[in-house]
């Protein structure tokens, strides 16, 4: 830590083709620090470059006029702590109702009543996206709640199911096989990507995300039953 304002990564760039550098960052928090400080840099006009493509513990920069000469500024990034800063903030709604929360339940060691409370007390970040349009990989689970990928994927995961791999958090923008454990349902049409908007992806890198338990509705069915 340099001061109170900035701190020190360690930062290595990499050749990434022609025009490209590659910034391994060590660290998923370093590398969601490095893309802030990038983003920072390209609306204040002191870096141009075509793109910037955040990982999980890398930043990819394409576009790059001089290579080397960046290479040796990052090198020597401190970051500012405004850089760090939330780029928004999105809230979700969700029913716990997914299938796997009584195995995530066994994980945690608690019960699986208790898990609606300890997901949606955490305040995630949106470090990157990948997989689909619009997949968000959020970060801020402490590592107590880390839980493996399911150890067979399903080949149907529907859209809008909210769940856990590793120390991750996501929300499948549409229906697709995968390997995550499902906890949830987010509740409402809200389009979790819009490739007319800016940005396209609801939950963009920067963007920190809270989840509120919601209530199930009663159909009509049920509500003419009396249950």
């Amino acid at each position: 830590m340099d001061n109170d304002d900035t701190f020190r990564p360690q930062f290595t760039p990499l050749p990434a083709g022609p025009r490209g550098l590659l910034i391994e960052c060590g660290t998923a928090e370093a590398a969601s620090a490095c893309y802030q400080q990038v983003q920072q840099h390209r609306r204040s006009g002191a870096l141009d470059v075509t793109d910037a493509i955040p990982g999980a513990t890398t930043v990819l920069l394409d576009g790059v006029e001089d290579t080397e000469a960046l290479a040796a500024r990052i090198r020597n990034w401190a970051i500012e702590q405004t850089a760090r800063e939330a780029t928004g903030h999105v809230e979700i709604p969700v029913l716990y109702d997914g299938p796997d929360v009584a195995d995530v339940a066994h994980m945690w060691g608690v019960s699986p009543a208790e898990v609606p409370d300890l997901h949606s007390r955490i305040t995630y970040r949106s470090a990157f996206c990948g997989f689909m349009p619009g997949f968000a990989y959020l970060e801020g689970a402490p590592s107590e709640l880390h839980v493996p990928r399911r150890s067979s994927p399903r080949t149907r995961v529907p859209a809008g199911s909210v769940a856990l791999a590793g120390p991750w958090c996501g929300v499948y923008p549409r229906e697709t096989p995968g390997g995550w454990q499902l906890i949830g349902t987010m509740v409402g049409s809200r389009p979790l990507f819009d490739p007319t908007a800016e940005p396209a992806a609801l939950l963009a890198p920067g963007t920190t995300v809270r989840f509120i338990p919601a209530v199930p509705t009663r159909t009509a069915n049920e509500e003419g039953n009396g249950r």
